[in-house]
């Protein structure tokens, strides 16, 4: 019942300048990642609200001449929304059923791992394993499909002494459905035409 969200929500999504201009000035879409480490499971990823974390990202993987971003707006639809402490629920059963299944089959369950360059888990094979076996569970047992999932993540140092927050926490959207994308944008940046005192 409350798994709906009712709002637009912007997106940015860092990329490679050809990525951009495929999407933006050529008509295409993004595709989906589908990676095992992925932090929100198989999808296309989005900053909600957060054009600065998105370009940071994008130079820190393709460098200040080739990092871009892309805007979206943004349905969630019926949504994992894991900021809504309900959806804990719903992780510790798929992380039951893929504990049962991988010990089915002899596998080892997946872990989350911190990156090499920091302490920060970049790493997420555990977490992605689990919301892929709750959308897989979903589908199995026809049960409705959730078009987003969305959670909050801290990472990176904390912005003074003794502080609780981290520079780079930010809102995640992974889109499992792509019509829950209402159209893609270029986004102004909102550093341009004033200073930041």
């Amino acid at each position: 019942m409350y798994k709906k969200i009712s709002n637009l929500v912007l997106g940015f999504h860092g990329c490679h300048r050809k990525t951009f201009q495929s999407v933006i000035m050529e008509g295409g879409s993004l595709k989906k990642s589908a990676n095992s480490y992925d932090w929100l499971g198989n999808g296309i990823y989005f900053w909600e609200q957060n054009y600065q974390r998105a370009l940071e990202w994008a130079i820190h993987r393709y460098g200040e001449d080739e990092g871009a971003v892309i805007g979206a707006v943004i349905d969630l639809g019926y949504c994992l929304n894991l900021t809504d402490s309900a959806s804990a629920d719903i992780l510790r059963k798929g992380y039951e059923i893929l504990k049962l299944r991988c010990e089915m089959v002899g596998n080892k369950i997946p872990q989350n791992r911190p990156s090499k360059k920091t302490t920060d888990v970049l790493l997420r094979d555990l977490d992605c394993a689990v919301i892929q076996q709750i959308h897989d569970f979903n589908s199995q047992e026809k049960k409705a499909m959730f078009d987003s999932v969305r959670g909050i993540f801290t990472e990176g140092e904390p912005p003074y002494e003794g502080s609780a927050f981290k520079e780079k926490t930010h809102i995640q959207i992974c889109i499992c459905n792509p019509n829950c994308i209402k159209g893609y944008f270029t986004p102004i940046s909102p550093h341009k035409g004033f200073d930041i005192p």
